[in-house]
């Protein structure tokens, strides 16, 4: 039996066992993580550095190893996740709705854990955090496989909060680390459908596609954000010059970073230098369109294909548009439905544009960088859904639970 088959089938098993458990104890599991965390953490830095020598050897974007890199500080922001989540109300059990029928049955709608979930995710080692800790306040087992570029990481991660498990008197079966890195190991975890209820896949457009168009199980579809921002004739630039600079610069290796600035013709000429010259502070490469570069002809000529890019990387594509509907099709021809942003003064502008965008998440004057588990007050996110189905948005605790009817009667039959 294959290393993956063996650990989805453990992962099934442990999800029985989960469903009876109380919150208490799930608690004291997290808390123990927590702690764990933060007294490992020289341990998880040195384990670390092992997968940032390997991605500087392999020639990885300053921006990749970004998301690759964990810090004292990274580590304390997991602990102060997992204590968020862990004063999270226990979401399993609760009654979502309740009635009664005229013939005399009672019904019941309970919020039950969806199962076994599994994890595919590139790079980011924080998500092995996160995913455990939503995972096990939600009663769901967990079979992580990350990247190879992280698996370092990863694994000292994994043993750090199995330790934390022990001292809980808590089964740490119910992590389930998939240490084998290779293509054929994600194919066998999304085909389980016998043990695995469903797949999360987390990381760039390639991966996402990858594992839907291959996955026997359920899949919910994450993190693709090619967000635009888009600045208003109306808006107040003591507002918008800081929000476009921040949506692209102050983590550009993820998801919720700017990909697109729109700003409308009547204030380019005044707010766009400003914009541009805070950017290149952090040597963004700018890709404007032909009006974008009268305005600074050092702007290198945007193709279609910039304006399809999520670059996750220090680039940006700038475009001045004629007005916000103008804005709102650029957005839906380009956008992948993950997080839009606006800045505007004008309330009519701002209603149309958070009606007409589709997307996860619209922003009204504030940085895309919101768009996050931990901002929302999830405590942490598995990921951030792009779908229309069960879920969007960041999800959270409620976004890994399903629920079953319970129906309760006298004796009644159906005639």
């Amino acid at each position: 039996m294959s290393d993956v088959k063996t650990k989805v089938k453990k992962a099934k098993e442990m999800a029985r066992f989960l469903n009876t458990v109380s919150a208490e104890k799930k608690n004291k599991a997290i808390h123990l993580m927590a702690e764990e965390l933060r007294s490992e953490t020289s341990y998880i830095l040195l384990e670390n550095s092992k997968d940032l020598a390997s991605g500087k050897a392999d020639g990885m974007s300053k921006a990749i190893l970004d998301r690759l890199a964990l810090t004292t500080e990274r580590i304390e922001a997991m602990a102060q996740g997992l204590e968020v989540v862990l004063n999270l109300p226990d979401p399993i059990g609760e009654i979502m709705e309740g009635w009664t029928r005229p013939n005399g049955l009672t019904l019941i709608k309970k919020r039950v854990p969806i199962g076994v979930i599994g994890i595919i995710y590139e790079a980011r080692p924080n998500v092995t955090v996160d995913a455990v800790g939503l995972t096990l306040k939600s009663s769901n087992a967990v079979v992580l496989r990350g990247s190879s570029s992280a698996i370092h990481s990863n694994k000292a991660i994994v043993k750090v909060m199995n330790n934390a498990l022990l001292k809980a008197e808590f089964p740490s079966e119910f992590i389930q680390l998939i240490e084998d890195t290779s293509r054929d190991s994600v194919k066998e975890l999304v085909t389980s459908k016998d043990y695995v209820d469903l797949v999360i896949p987390r990381g760039g457009a390639g991966l996402i596609q990858a594992v839907v168009e291959s996955a026997t199980v359920p899949c919910i579809e994450t993190g693709v954000g090619n967000c635009h921002v888009y600045i208003d004739k109306d808006a107040d630039e003591k507002k918008a010059v800081p929000i476009a600079v921040n949506s692209k610069v102050q983590r550009p290796s993820v998801c919720n970073a700017a990909e697109t600035l729109l700003i409308h013709k009547d204030v380019a000429q005044k707010m766009l230098p400003k914009i541009i010259k805070e950017m290149k502070k952090s040597n963004v490469e700018i890709f404007g369109c032909l009006k974008t570069r009268e305005i600074d002809p050092s702007a290198e000529i945007a193709k279609e294909e910039h304006y399809y890019t999520e670059f996750l990387d220090y680039k940006i594509a700038m475009k001045i548009v004629d007005s916000v509907e103008d804005a709102i099709s650029h957005i839906y021809k380009y956008g992948t439905k993950h997080t839009e942003a606006i800045v505007s003064e004008n309330i009519s502008t701002i209603n149309l544009f958070k009606s007409e965008v589709d997307a996860a998440a619209i922003m009204v004057n504030i940085s895309t960088r919101f768009t996050d588990g931990f901002e929302f007050g999830f405590g942490a996110e598995i990921g951030i859904s792009t779908q229309k189905m069960h879920a969007r948005g960041p999800m959270g605790l409620k976004e890994l639970t399903t629920y079953k009817y319970i129906v309760e009667g006298s004796g009644q039959i159906r005639t």
